[in-house]
């Protein structure tokens, strides 16, 4: 909402002062649209410029959702400071309530009010590269009285999002898009000779992301008023693994550099001209390997370290850069989790929370360490792979008990997944644990790099299907349809954590790439009617007491489903449709019902209902009805809310069955 109470903006002319507006007062809602109509000399223009700030003198108020941006620019340091307290009060308060990510919104509030007192958003563009940082962005320009709507239905969304506020530039759920998108802006700015700058705010762990490096190495040559901000915590969702970023971070951390360094001052580093050379040397070795001098060599002017804590000195180097018509590389320090003990002190555990800060459960995530650890132990050429996930997959433990059987490679799922190739052709067991909305980054690695060499990569999907309050940048709703088109790839999908446990066991045997998909959360337990083995048939859970309906659910969320279904249709065919790829053909042939029904919590193009519906497409006697979800981005909202917008609520599936059967 806008609010303008009693504007007045006046000129000095030639016959003394003008009042181009006086005591204008407008109030527009949200979801408004108003049109400002008048003669030439009306104001227009001027009430438009004191909006976005262009004019800062002006009497009277204008508000964004209750924030005053002339106040804000007003506010001396110590009232700044104030500010910030309260910014991080509110999304403690808030985050306590609804969840979400906590640390590293906590950790840029500092740099977010800078920025904000600095540029005008209603002009320049901000763009996060890791969204989950935005908190008090969004505080700061229209949402904050929407802010407890955070992660809700019909609320904010937790990242950036265009389509909620003309002040997110861009959209940022995966980390590694904001220079490529920044630099498509800048572009097309200067192509169209506007005039506003760009930022792009990067995390130290999404700055390594290749398609950052990428885009950063695409000319040596930057657009003006164009700045990147490097926000150095040390941490991804836990500590950063990055090698590269170790690296530029402490060049000396090699032992073979200690050897050599040794050497060297023992051999010549007592001659003088010798000596002298050698420190040249070293000075010259460390300047090659600082971000400093990669920023120079990437077209960007280097500026840092601050403190990105420090607001004074944050405001003074963004006045200077702004005022400078420059590409700069600003390079500052933060603490995740800042002003909050608990979240400073274990910033990994405050990431990501439910509601009162509580960890939220997550049974196949939880049960991953205990499981690999069992199978570690005996078997040596086991090693798990994930992408800066460690603790988000549930390998936390594994790694502390198998440091050599473990390796982070980073935001980085590309190389990760090549990385696992590689091994598998050496003769190791890998597993790769990534989020399924994160390995979709990978799609080529998958294809060109283990499926097309038949590579015995094992894939454990985690968060796959709907993923509630994350919204639509992190639905893992794809997985299913770019996986199974793939040749030599089997996709199976378990019912609860025992059968996952069965399905890891069997899936280092088959010597074949294997994908394995399961959701956050938790589900029903169910008893093993069938163990899981390597023939990879489907499992009978309840046989129908009407033989007309049978029902092909995959996953233990879409299982329950099932049987609330049945218990509806009174009483179907129930079955664990548990290989998505490939399909149990010897069971589908064996169907005697009429009706066959699939569910899948995955989009319905290209998914395990219509791969179903094409195998008997040819048997005219079949009806297969498909319910999957809608052809949608799924916003924010309860997983149960979620299934029920999208296309899978029981009520609307078992009125479409009994309409059928009529």
């Amino acid at each position: 909402m806008i609010e303008i109470s009693n504007l007045t903006k006046s000129f000095e002319g030639s016959d003394g002062k003008v009042d181009a507006l006086k005591n204008v007062s407008l109030t527009v809602e949200s979801g408004d649209i108003y049109g400002i109509i008048g003669m030439s000399g009306a104001g227009k223009s001027t009430l438009v410029r004191c909006m976005n700030l262009l004019e800062s003198s002006y009497d009277g108020t204008i508000s964004f959702d209750g924030v005053d941006l002339k106040k804000l620019k007003q506010l001396n340091i110590d009232e700044l400071k104030e500010l910030c307290r309260e910014i991080r009060e509110v999304i403690v308060k808030t985050v306590t309530k609804n969840g979400g990510h906590l640390s590293p919104s906590l950790g840029t509030v500092e740099l977010i009010v800078a920025l904000c007192y600095v540029y005008d958003f209603d002009a320049d563009k901000l763009i996060f590269d890791v969204g989950h940082q935005s908190y008090a962005y969004k505080i700061l320009t229209d949402r904050l009285n929407k802010f407890d709507t955070i992660r809700k239905e019909g609320g904010l969304s937790g990242f950036p999002d265009p389509l909620e506020s003309d002040y997110d530039a861009f959209t940022a759920g995966h980390a590694g898009s904001s220079i490529s998108a920044g630099l498509g802006y800048a572009y097309a700015r200067d192509r169209l000779n506007e005039n506003y700058n760009v930022i792009n705010l990067v995390g130290d762990a999404s700055f390594f992301n290749g398609e950052n490096l990428e885009a950063a190495s695409i000319s040596s040559v930057k657009p003006n008023n164009f700045l990147v901000i490097l926000n150095d915590n040390g941490m991804s969702i836990g500590k950063n693994e990055n090698g590269l970023y170790k690296f530029v971070s402490k060049i000396t951390i090699s032992r073979h550099y200690h050897r050599f360094n040794a050497f060297l001052s023992k051999t010549i580093g007592k001659t003088f001209i010798l000596g002298k050379l050698l420190k040249r040397f070293k000075r010259r070795l460390k300047s090659a390997m600082s971000i400093n001098t990669i920023a120079d060599n990437l077209g960007m002017k280097y500026v840092g370290v601050f403190d990105g804590h420090d607001l004074k000195t944050l405001i003074a180097v963004l006045k200077k850069i702004k005022s400078g018509n420059e590409a700069v590389f600003l390079h500052i320090k933060t603490v995740k989790g800042k002003g909050f003990d608990v979240a400073e002190s274990d910033s990994t555990a405050y990431h990501g929370v439910g509601a009162e800060l509580k960890a939220s459960v997550n049974s196949f995530s939880e049960a991953v360490s205990p499981i690999l650890n069992d199978i570690a132990d005996k078997d040596d050429k086991i090693v798990a792979i994930t992408a800066g996930m460690t603790s988000g997959v549930g390998l936390t433990d594994f790694k502390a008990k198998h440091p050599d059987k473990f390796m982070d490679a980073g935001i980085a799922e590309e190389s990760a997944v090549t990385i696992a190739a590689g091994m598998a052709k050496g003769g190791i067991k890998p597993i790769v644990f990534i989020y399924s909305t994160f390995l979709q980054r990978s799609y080529d690695q998958i294809i060109e790099d283990v499926c097309l060499q038949n590579l015995p990569v094992v894939f454990c999907l985690d968060r796959a299907g709907l993923v509630g309050a994350d919204g639509k940048t992190h639905q893992g709703v794809f997985d299913l349809t770019y996986l199974k088109s793939i040749p030599n790839l089997t996709v199976l999908a378990p019912k609860n954590v025992g059968e996952f446990e069965k399905m890891l066991k069997v899936a280092l045997t088959l010597n074949s790439p294997v994908a394995i998909r399961y959701p956050n959360g938790t589900v029903k337990e169910i008893a093993d009617i069938s163990p899981f083995t390597d023939s990879l048939n489907w499992e009978v859970l309840a046989r129908g007491k009407k033989s007309d309906v049978t029902i092909l659910a995959v996953g233990g969320r879409m299982l329950e489903k099932a049987f609330s279904i049945s218990e509806s249709l009174g009483g179907a065919t129930v079955v664990n449709a548990r290989t998505v790829k490939p399909l149990d053909t010897a069971f589908l042939d064996s169907i005697a019902s009429d009706t066959i029904v699939t569910l899948e919590e995955n989009v319905k193009s290209g998914g395990f209902g219509e791969a179903v519906a094409a195998y008997f497409a040819i048997d005219k006697k079949k009806t297969v009805m498909v319910f999957a979800l809608d052809d949608k981005f799924i916003e924010h909202a309860s997983v149960s809310a979620q299934q029920d917008k999208y296309g899978l609520s029981v009520q609307n599936i078992v009125s479409a069955i009994k309409k059928q059967r009529r």
